[in-house]
């Protein structure tokens, strides 16, 4: 049973593969793929957008946070030297906690600038690799363009192709028909000539054709005692032609 399954299997898909075969259109099938790598290009694309975006942002707040840093190392020293050391001890511990959260932004910075690179890089060897996918597609379908309308003009002369194999079994099915239909026509003048058929399409009755056969008749007739008489007098003698008794 399992054998017999795995034989169905395999005859479904040859089968479907021959379907797909026939249906895949080669120029079709390179315009899709050129479609979804440049697809591809744009994702990466947007992704070094984002990474060059959120790198910016990290830089924003590293300025900002810089910027309370002198903030807080001036008022540490404008409170001590009102003598609030209290008040500056709380500005140097801000500050302490700024430059830990600064040590975080600058690493998230240079992990980005990374992806960045990391991503540029990838982005022209892509392209790079596009444009020449791009070349040889158009290439290949100008190859396929061509050996496609060879082959129809090659079928065409041949008479190899459907359509022009359609045309010559209609040509054969033409010739077999005009055959049949001469003879037929052959076949029914000569019927008709010899009198087994009557040509209801003449312009004369039954009256005429009557009177036809009898003036036909007569004039058989006539030829027929002509050609008795002439042959009676040629094998009479002279005198009998000129109206005299033979002597005895």
């Amino acid at each position: 049973m399992a054998g017999l399954l795995s034989r169905a299997a395999t005859v479904i898909k040859a089968k479907f593969s021959k379907l797909l075969d026939r249906a895949e259109n080669p120029t079709e099938t390179l315009d899709y793929s050129y479609e979804q790598q440049l697809r591809l290009l744009q994702d990466v694309k947007r992704g070094v957008v984002d990474v060059t975006t959120s790198k910016k942002r990290l830089k924003m707040q590293t300025a900002q946070l810089e910027q309370s840093l002198v903030k807080l190392e001036t008022q540490a020293r404008e409170a001590l030297a009102a003598g609030r050391e209290d008040l500056a001890r709380q500005a140097l511990e801000r500050k302490a906690l700024i430059q830990g959260q600064l040590q975080d932004l600058d690493q998230q910075v240079a992990q980005l600038e990374q992806q960045q690179e990391k991503l540029v890089a990838s982005e022209k060897q892509l392209s790079a690799k596009i444009e020449a996918f791009r070349s040889q597609k158009e290439v290949i379908k100008a190859q396929y363009s061509a050996a496609e309308a060879q082959v129809r003009i090659g079928e065409a002369a041949t008479g190899i192709g459907e359509q022009m194999a359609d045309v010559g079994l209609a040509i054969e099915r033409a010739k077999d028909k005009t055959e049949s239909m001469q003879a037929r026509a052959n076949a029914i003048d000569e019927l008709t000539t010899s009198g087994a058929l009557e040509d209801y399409t003449s312009s004369g009755d039954d009256i005429d054709r009557q009177l036809a056969q009898i003036s036909q008749s007569s004039d058989v007739d006539d030829q027929l005692a002509k050609m008795k008489a002439e042959i009676g007098q040629g094998e009479a003698p002279k005198e009998l032609a000129g109206g005299e008794d033979p002597k005895p």
